[in-house]
């Protein structure tokens, strides 16, 4: 079933290995980015209901803020 490959030389082994270490770079940046994006959703809906508590007039918006989604 397996067949060597006489043309895959070590250059090729090289390329692989480089290929799949920028690969796993990629993957890191982007899991990076989409903690980071999550958080900032997370942080800008809770000042949202802090807003719109404050806007409508109330006193304690200290409990939207404490509430859990």
């Amino acid at each position: 079933m397996y067949q060597e490959r006489p043309w895959f030389d070590e250059a090729d082994t090289e390329d692989e290995a480089d290929r799949q270490t920028a690969s796993l770079a990629g993957i890191a940046v982007i899991l990076v980015l989409l903690v980071a994006g999550l958080f900032l959703v997370h942080h800008l809906h809770a000042k949202s209901a802090i807003e719109d508590c404050l806007l409508a007039g109330r006193m304690s918006c200290d409990a939207v803020a404490m509430r859990p989604p």
